[in-house]
């Protein structure tokens, strides 16, 4: 490998030999000269040098001179003059082969240090809190309602579930009776069959049966286009058609499926109006349910124009139909959404039921701390098997933790999914295409000899707002925003926000991917020092999460032999020797840095996605300002968690996937 590039950091090349040494300000060169962190040429790895007793490289300076040490070079000489002769007269072309393959069995490290120049990790002082969680399931069966047997029947055999949540408890009976409702409750509650159950119920009830060349009776916005099978409780009435209309589907083929009748449509507020607007095949004469899930969502993502086009053509083709409005957040938005949506709604909040039963000293204590704007103290429930933790990591280190945090629970560790949620889809892209060619690539050849556990294979899959459709089972994902609502993923036990999120409300939203209908679940929020506030922010909203340290994360790679620098005479390790972590932590940066610079398009990619993170990291809210500021970056440490080895000057040259095209308009059909 090269070692003449200069380094934003300290200002050295990467060349000579050295290990970086915990708490020591500079490398300190090594006999078995494994790591590079100095600032020579290549051919200075002739040389060898011995390390003082400071651990500081010895000053060059001319030896006294001694008669012992005369006689000992003397007689050194006249050895290598009589058993040697031949090594002299070898040719220099021979020397150098011969050089060139010895060091070919050693693992030489072209990269700067990860452990020097980095912030000191704060230590977080807050109050205890105590989480708000939700009791998932009660002990109420479906076979208590008055439903039809066929939909009991498939609740129980085919989805199996025998009892049901809280939501669905309160909320079934509410909309069987026809009302209006406002349900308040977290993520992964079972709020779709809250209102999925009562609709079909009452759709298969109809005195005239229904036709599929009817049109929509019920509509049911949602927030992404990443849903999975549309009711599928409503297979015993074949009649009722249900169908789903998506961005990043062919709109012929959906003109086609309006055509032919869809009773029961799932949709996108932007895809739906995107129909309205264009498509004449399309009706609401027949609609009498209009279901608005994760609403919160659904304003979070600037739909809230679009819901208002919805609701005229729905009223300017029938005024009376039953409204439902579900949400794991009571804002501003969505308050503003029911008054103009819903007629005398029946109001359900688990969550307003939980803190009912808190101790009144807690209850005094949340009366003291509210502001003038409720919104800004509202407090969130979770799931109550969900754990939540932090790891505060420096810019630098941020990418290998991750690597390492991917490796421990998806490949040593059994039956483990993982979410990981990034702030813009440059960043999937790029970490998609970077952790599938590094952690689960070539790599595998350097290591024959392999336990069960170690040969698992990663899986990737990645998922943002710029692709085709593409949905299925994961081990591991990348996904940014646009999934962070409407997705269950079965069996997802690790939920990891690799960049914060923009309020402790879209914070509860991620989690809720996981720890799903009373499932464990974990989630994993990564924070720079200088982020340090947001826990402490968390904590205002009744968020409790617990710390994992770094070093812990990085004590993983122990069990990865392809990480480990192998000395002569070395023998394994068998517990968690600190130096030996960071020296396996920097073997792995390594081989990322070189993939990232194998070729120009991988750096560039590496460059948009550096550039997508910092356009992401201006554009957090005022009020969090204080904890996200671009100021508070280091360009250079930043670079480095996109495996550059160095900070780029051209950011604002490169394009990025989210250029907008025009488009021109299109025909009604």
């Amino acid at each position: 490998m090269e070692g003449s590039e200069e380094w934003s950091h300290g200002g050295r090349c990467a060349a000579c030999t050295g290990s970086v040494q915990p708490g020591v300000g500079r490398a300190e060169p090594r006999l078995d000269g494994r790591v590079g962190f100095g600032h020579c040429q290549p051919n200075a790895l002739k040389r060898k040098l011995q390390s003082s007793p400071h651990g500081n490289p010895p000053l060059k300076r001319k030896a006294k001179p001694s008669v012992n040490n005369f006689k000992k070079r003397a007689a050194e000489t006249g050895t290598r003059e009589k058993g040697s002769s031949s090594k002299r007269s070898l040719p220099k072309k021979q020397l150098t082969a011969n050089q060139n393959e010895s060091q070919k069995s050693k693992l030489f490290i072209k990269t700067s240090s990860l452990f020097r120049n980095n912030p000191d990790i704060p230590e977080i002082h807050r109050k205890a809190v105590q989480q708000v969680q939700e009791n998932v399931f009660t002990t109420d069966s479906f076979s208590q309602l008055d439903l039809h047997p066929h939909l009991i029947a498939t609740i129980t055999t085919v989805l199996k579930i025998c009892s049901m949540t809280s939501v669905q408890k309160q909320t079934i009976p509410a909309l069987l009776q026809g009302k209006d409702a406002l349900v308040r409750s977290q993520t992964g509650s079972g709020k779709t069959l809250a209102y999925g159950i009562p609709l079909v119920q009452s759709l298969q009830g109809m005195k005239s049966k229904i036709q599929r060349s009817d049109g929509p009776y019920a509509l049911v916005l949602v927030p992404t286009r990443e849903v999975g099978d549309p009711f599928p409780f409503s297979l015993p009435f074949t009649w009722i058609v249900p169908g789903v209309l998506m961005g990043g589907e062919k709109r012929k083929s959906e003109k086609a499926r309006l055509r032919k009748g869809i009773n029961i449509l799932i949709s996108t507020p932007g895809r739906l109006v995107d129909h309205i607007k264009s498509t004449e095949c399309i009706h609401f004469r027949r609609t009498q349910w209009l279901i608005i899930d994760e609403a919160d969502r659904i304003l979070d993502l600037g739909f809230e124009k679009d819901v208002t086009v919805i609701l005229n053509a729905l009223n300017a083709e029938r005024e009376t139909r039953q409204n439902v409005l579900l949400s794991a957040t009571l804002t501003e938005g969505v308050t503003r959404l029911a008054d103009i949506s819903l007629n005398d709604p029946i109001r359900i909040s688990i969550a307003d039921e939980i803190r009912k039963s808190l101790k009144p000293a807690l209850q005094s204590e949340k009366e003291a701390s509210s502001s003038s704007n409720p919104m800004d103290q509202e407090n969130f429930a979770v799931p109550e098997k969900l754990k939540q933790y932090f790891v505060m990591v420096p810019s630098k280190l941020r990418l290998v933790t991750l690597a390492a945090f991917i490796l421990e629970k998806c490949k040593y560790e059994k039956q483990h999914k993982m979410i990981i949620f990034f702030s813009s889809c440059e960043q999937v892209e790029f970490h998609y295409e970077l952790l599938v060619n590094v952690l689960s690539g070539d790599l595998e050849s350097e290591q024959p000899k392999r336990s069960s556990a170690s040969s698992v294979q990663l899986q990737f899959l990645r998922l943002h707002g710029n692709m085709e459709q593409e949905v299925s089972i994961i081990k591991m994902a990348g996904y940014t925003d646009v999934a962070a609502r409407g997705l269950d993923l079965p069996q997802v036990t690790w939920i990891v926000q690799y960049n914060a999120p923009a309020s402790p409300a879209e914070y509860i939203h991620r989690i809720g991917r996981t720890a799903r209908i009373g499932c464990h679940g974990n989630s994993l929020l990564v924070l720079a020092p200088s982020e340090a506030e947001y826990v402490s922010l968390l904590a205002s909203h009744k968020i409790n999460v617990s710390e994992i340290k770094m070093e812990k994360v990085l004590s993983g790679l122990m069990k990865d032999d392809r990480f480990r620098l192998h000395r002569p005479g070395s023998k394994k390790s068998y517990g968690v020797d600190p130096q030996e972590v960071r020296e396996r932590a920097t073997v792995l940066q390594t081989k990322l840095e070189h993939y990232v610079h194998s070729s120009e398009g991988t750096v560039r990619r590496a460059k948009k996605a550096l550039q997508s993170f910092l356009c992401a990291y201006t554009a957090y809210p005022r009020s969090l300002k204080h904890i996200f500021h671009i100021k508070s970056i280091h360009l250079g440490h930043v670079a480095k968690s996109f495996g550059l080895r160095d900070a780029p000057q051209n950011l604002t040259t490169l394009p990025t996937a989210n250029s907008k095209k025009k488009t021109k308009p299109r025909a009604k059909r």
